[in-house]
């Protein structure tokens, strides 16, 4: 199995196994990194072809996106969702979280509340507050492990005055994927209120097998005019460096609006090997997403298992879409500083609970996005860590 190869990412310029000192303040060599949501995978054998062929090539002057990369997304769509996209609607940006920016700062004003599902992606808090936004959170309620939307609280946000909702789908980092009745009744609220929906779709692609993604792509025409669909392929074919994203825009003045702001910030070229990366792995790329699918499934049921029979102290409820295991160790009682110590202590680096809101406090967050020797070396250090002397 190609997903079973162990490759050496230290001294690569990995965010997540070289920068730990800088980033997290941490040291040590015996340091087992399971934090950054990326791959430890290498990327489909096509696109490394692809890739390597456009440097033989040699040449890297100013790059645009041409016939087929735009024809690679709007297959992509059809063939996966059976959604029919138009290629005027597709505005690209190098990555989501730029692209969320600048849309809050073209459609919002400074003081205004931007609302935010919790736990939710620590970035998304950033990009608010840094833009001289506030952020609201609408926490999602938690029942038996399984999180589900709050529409009354998310009412109430809108009710005093919100003007934006991120909206997070599949979800970061509980894994849940959406249904089309909570898509639905998320935007028909988004609409009553004339509130701002940018829906996040980047883990779209890698649902699980037996779970059905919906797109705010196939909402009804009439709540699409206060929409931006963000999505990439970086999560689903570790592409997370080659960066370039998909801002999918209906309304015409809208889209106007945001070509405009990126203009406005001189974003009118693109990096040529992300654009062959994220052609080829559109173009060829849906065998090795099939695999890659069922070899995560396995690592989840392997996690399952694991905190079944050797750690029944934690609670976990299986992600239905991404390889992000978001687990609750609230049984332990223990503060998040204690908990990181002793993790830290096993020499485990886990991104923890609390850098996802005062709702992720008491939880870790897992990468399960290794091979299966990485995996098993973390729980075996997990339950080290856990387990009582």
């Amino acid at each position: 199995m190609i997903f079973d190869k162990h490759i050496d990412r230290r001294n690569s310029g990995s965010l997540k196994w070289d920068f730990m000192a800088e980033k997290l303040a941490l040291e040590g060599d015996d340091l087992l990194p399971m934090w950054v949501s990326d791959y430890d995978f290498q990327a489909p054998a096509a696109v490394i072809e692809a890739l390597q062929q456009r440097v033989a090539h040699g040449v890297f002057g100013y790059a645009e996106r041409d016939d087929r990369y735009y024809q690679a997304v709007l297959d992509w769509y059809q063939s996966q969702y059976q959604i029919t996209l138009e290629r005027a609607w597709i505005c690209s940006v190098h990555g989501v979280l730029p692209g969320l920016a600048l849309a809050l700062q073209q459609l919002t004003q400074p003081g205004d509340g931007i609302v935010i599902q919790s736990p939710g992606y620590g970035s998304f808090n950033k990009i608010i507050t840094l833009n001289q936004r506030v952020v609201i959170e609408n926490p999602l309620r938690q029942h038996a492990g399984q999180y589900s939307l709050d529409l009354d609280h998310l009412e109430h946000c809108f009710q005093q005055g919100a003007k934006a909702l991120i909206f997070c789908n599949p979800h970061n980092p509980t894994g849940r994927v959406w249904t089309a009745e909570e898509l639905l009744a998320v935007a028909q609220l988004c609409q009553q209120y004339q509130v701002w929906l940018l829906s996040d779709e980047i883990w779209c692609d890698l649902t699980m097998p037996g779970k059905a993604f919906h797109s705010a792509l196939a909402l009804p025409s009439e709540l699409q005019q206060q929409l931006i669909v963000a999505s990439a392929s970086s999560k689903t074919f570790g592409l997370s460096s080659l960066r370039i994203a998909n801002f999918i825009i209906m309304n015409p003045p809208l889209r106007a609006a945001f070509s405009e702001r990126l203009d406005a910030h001189g974003l009118d070229v693109f990096n040529s090997l992300s654009l062959c990366a994220a052609t080829t792995a559109y173009l060829t790329g849906a065998p090795w997403l099939s695999e890659l699918k069922q070899y995560l499934q396995h690592n989840i049921n392997l996690l399952a298992e694991f905190i079944n029979t050797e750690l029944p102290m934690l609670a976990f409820t299986p992600p239905q879409a991404g390889y992000l295991a978001w687990l609750d160790c609230r049984a332990l009682q223990l503060s998040d500083d204690a908990l990181q110590q002793q993790l830290l202590k096993a020499g485990l680096v886990f991104s923890m609970g609390r850098g996802f809101g005062i709702a992720g406090s008491g939880f870790i967050r897992l990468n399960l996005g290794c091979p299966r020797a990485t995996l098993l070396q973390a729980l075996q250090r997990l339950k080290t860590a856990l387990t009582p002397c």
